[in-house]
């Protein structure tokens, strides 16, 4: 069972959304507008947030844009309307929503969105325990042994004095500066994050759909947004 904040000004859409969602074994709070949604959040993260994007005090974008700003989106969103363009739906993206729906809404697709919803949101706390644990760089180049250069590369050296080197798992270094704002680094990090999975998956993006647990066509706006390019990561891993 998952906590879900549907916030919506139709009551209609609210009642529904409530009803099917509780049918499903999920526990709902309602909020008719934006201030309830952030007295609902103050109250604590839900599981998953369903955000109409037109409301009459303030719209789910620049609700959307508080939370990020505010370090309070940490539960996935997935943003509503009848009315959006995809220019709103991309924004909306941009910022951190995981997904869209456009009202009317389907069953099936509801349910799917809010499934990917909740296993992303189960992903991200498992992440610490299942990932490998990072290892900051901070100190002098030591010598190593397999004749390889002990000496930095001077983009390493730069993110040294910049920020942080990070080492994943898979033996790849990341330049991640922490003296970014924190949508540039947020970010930087999805843009290293896509091109990590593109590269192991060869370009393929049914296969890193999969992986990341987004929509093909969330997936392709999303890199469109970063910049990244599949077809030149394939070329360059073939």
């Amino acid at each position: 069972m998952a906590n879900i904040l549907v916030v919506d000004d139709e009551m209609g859409i609210r009642e529904l959304l409530s009803e099917i969602l509780s049918d499903e074994g999920h526990a709902i709070q309602l909020a008719e507008n934006a201030q309830q949604a952030r007295e609902a959040r103050a109250g604590g993260a839900p599981d998953l947030v369903l955000l109409d994007i037109w409301m009459p005090d303030t719209d789910g974008v620049t609700l959307l844009k508080e939370w990020q700003r505010d370090g309070l989106l940490t539960m996935p969103v997935i943003m509503m309307s009848g009315h959006a363009t995809i220019d709103t739906a991309v924004e909306a993206t941009r910022i951190g929503a995981l997904n869209f729906l456009e009202k009317p809404i389907a069953l099936q697709k509801l349910l799917k969105a809010v499934q990917q919803g909740l296993t992303r949101a189960q992903e991200t706390v498992r992440a610490p325990a299942l990932a490998p644990r990072p290892v900051v760089t901070t100190q002098p180049e030591e010598s190593t042994p397999g004749g390889f250069s002990s000496q930095p590369t001077p983009a390493l050296a730069a993110a040294r004095g910049a920020g942080q080197i990070v080492a994943s798992g898979d033996n790849h270094l990341f330049n991640l500066s922490f003296d970014l704002p924190l949508r540039e680094a947020r970010d930087a990090f999805e843009r290293m994050y896509f091109e990590h999975h593109l590269g192991r998956e060869g370009g393929s993006m049914t296969r890193v759909a999969e992986k990341t647990g987004l929509e093909r066509t969330h997936l392709y706006r999303k890199l469109k947004q970063l910049g990244v390019e599949p077809g030149k990561l394939a070329k360059k891993n073939a």
